[in-house]
């Protein structure tokens, strides 16, 4: 059977035990037609870039799905048609990620502030403490002495 990662976003409105409820529906409507889901992962609530149906953040889950392309047609036709969820994105798949998906790993590694849990945060430091060299190795500005010198010469 073909393989297929699904993600949706809920509303934020509705509660996680609402979202976990609504993951089991659809679980179920794939399990029915021949299908299973092989790993599920909640994402939580996460803020958009814009607005979607006037909402500002949104509940995410993740799908992965061992199915028919029936089962997986019948599934989005009914998030679809749900009024909670907001958008989703069904992609098929050669192979499916064994463990954590990307958005669990970078949840791990991090805390809630955002820093590496060394306490470094950065490595670069807030400005990106590089050694840049000096002006003239970048290519513009001369020292003063030959900006003066080569306008004698001329």
């Amino acid at each position: 059977m073909p393989l297929y990662e699904s993600v949706y976003i809920a509303r934020q409105d509705v509660s996680a035990a609402q979202v976990e409820a609504l993951t089991e529906g659809f679980t179920a409507i794939l399990t029915e037609n021949g299908g299973k889901v092989t790993k599920t992962e909640y994402w939580g609530l996460k803020s958009f870039a814009y607005r979607i149906k006037k909402n500002r953040k949104g509940h995410y889950v993740l799908l992965n799905i061992d199915a028919p392309a029936a089962a997986v047609a019948e599934m989005e036709r009914l998030m679809g048609i749900n009024e909670d969820v907001l958008r989703t994105l069904t992609l098929r798949m050669d192979v499916l990620e064994e463990g954590p998906s990307a958005m669990m790993q970078s949840r791990a590694g991090r805390d809630r502030d955002g820093r590496d849990r060394d306490g470094r945060g950065d490595r670069d430091g807030p400005r990106g403490d590089r050694d840049r060299g000096e002006r003239r190795d970048r290519g513009f500005g001369a020292p003063r002495e030959q900006a003066e010198g080569e306008g004698a010469q001329a």
